[in-house]
């Protein structure tokens, strides 16, 4: 069941998530900079994407491997037992 959720769609979603916001950050510093060549966008456009396709690559073999993440698991409620929702 899990697999279905987390399929390919889910990680070109979650690379994308990653990189758009990332090269917008990049391109408004390079901005920022008073630099805005189409060099330093493409740049920034590289950069985002290695950066993204780091930052996915490593949740994937997290997912793969089935290894707990300390990050995911604070951000869940905890139960208190004999407690129902």
């Amino acid at each position: 069941m899990l697999e279905e959720t987390m399929g390919t769609l889910f990680w070109i979603k979650r690379y994308l998530l990653a990189a758009v916001p990332l090269f917008a950050i990049l391109v408004a510093v390079e901005w920022a900079k008073g630099t805005t060549a189409p060099a330093d966008i493409g740049s920034a456009a590289i950069w985002a994407a290695v950066a993204a396709a780091i930052f996915t690559g490593a949740a994937w073999n997290r997912y793969r491997k089935a290894l707990a993440c300390p990050a995911c698991d604070a951000a869940l409620p905890k139960r208190t037992p004999g407690k129902k929702r």
